[in-house]
């Protein structure tokens, strides 16, 4: 007979399901398709992590990211990155007003104090631009004449960019692309998926999305997150993964000997356990298998490895170089 506490527990997990499940199949209601993208997106929200989506124009990644925050009862707010976007455009500034006769200086926030933040076309800003999230993204909060200010919780950026266009866009750093939890390639829809997606988006009766989970809701499927256990043979496998993407390690492939410059950071290796742990709940065990790790280590570890010249010389897809980890593990 079961305890109360494996009882409580195995409540949880079932609550987790069904609140994943809900977001997902509400988002569906309007995304076509793109059911991978779908989940591996809510995956890195209920983690706590942020999402860079990549894509030609016209996949639905802005769509996307406006109905996840539809279906979620959340504060939304949208930043378009321009080469004139400045960084006080983002977090916001120090501005002067009269009160009670006296002037005074008076900090008004900036669009990213809110719950999610849309970065559409991130690497159109410059570098200086850029660098204004960092603290964001990492510390949650932003620091504006000498006073920091704490961003309300839950907070995640879901930011886009166009692969093919180069013209007026500047590279995201590495130490910026560090912090993305996951980098997702949104590609082309099927023949079934095209057809769908013209009946919906042609209808005079679009689908209405309604919030169907709370701030609250994501914050404690987080926290359940981090109680699921992971033994120390999946650990050591999820490190030796990480490991093996550098050049001069011994388990790294021929492929990563020969094409990387720098293989994934430590967190790599924390959004690939934060991951596997998501997979495992979904799969409704209060434990990680290493088919959990596997399943992610992909698009945790995509934006992380950085390739030599040669490597980029060749368009050596760095998929490939984390596959052939994989395979030799």
């Amino acid at each position: 007979m079961s305890t109360p506490t494996a009882q409580a527990l195995a409540g949880e997990v079932e609550n987790f399901v069904q609140t994943f499940q809900r977001i997902r199949e509400e988002v569906s209601r309007f995304i076509v398709g793109q059911h991978e993208i779908i989940e591996d997106v809510l995956i890195a929200i209920v983690c706590g992590g942020h999402v860079l989506l990549e894509g030609v124009p016209g996949l639905g990644k802005t769509a996307l990211v406006h109905t996840i925050s539809q279906a979620l009862d959340l504060k939304f707010q949208r930043i378009q990155f321009t080469p004139d976007l400045l960084p006080a455009d983002i977090v916001g500034t120090q501005v002067l007003l009269e009160r009670d006769g006296r002037r005074q200086l008076e900090f008004q926030p900036g669009p990213v104090f809110a719950n999610i933040l849309l970065a559409d076309e991130i690497n159109r800003a410059t570098p200086k631009t850029q660098s204004a999230l960092l603290e964001t993204m990492q510390e949650k909060s932003v620091t504006v004449a000498g006073q920091s200010h704490r961003l309300e919780l839950p907070f995640f950026v879901l930011a886009t960019q166009n692969p093919i266009e180069q013209d007026g866009t500047f590279p995201l750093p590495e130490a910026q692309l560090d912090r993305f939890f996951f980098k997702l390639f949104v590609r082309l829809p099927n023949h079934d998926d095209f057809f769908e997606i013209l009946n919906r988006t042609s209808s005079n009766h679009p689908p209405a999305i309604t919030p169907v989970a709370s701030g609250e809701d994501l914050l404690r499927m987080g926290r359940l997150l981090r109680e699921v256990p992971v033994d120390r043979p999946v650990q050591d496998y999820l490190i030796r993964i990480v490991r093996a993407t550098h050049p001069d390690n011994e388990d790294a492939p021929e492929m990563a000997r020969k094409y990387v410059r720098y293989g994934a950071s430590p967190r790599g290796a924390q959004a690939i356990l934060a991951a596997a742990r998501a997979k495992a709940l979904l799969d409704g065990r209060f434990h990680v298998a290493t088919e959990d790790v596997s399943a992610v280590v992909v698009p945790a570890l995509r934006h992380r490895v950085l390739l030599s010249f040669e490597g980029e010389a060749e368009g050596v897809p760095t998929d490939d170089v984390i596959a052939a980890v994989l395979k030799k593990l």
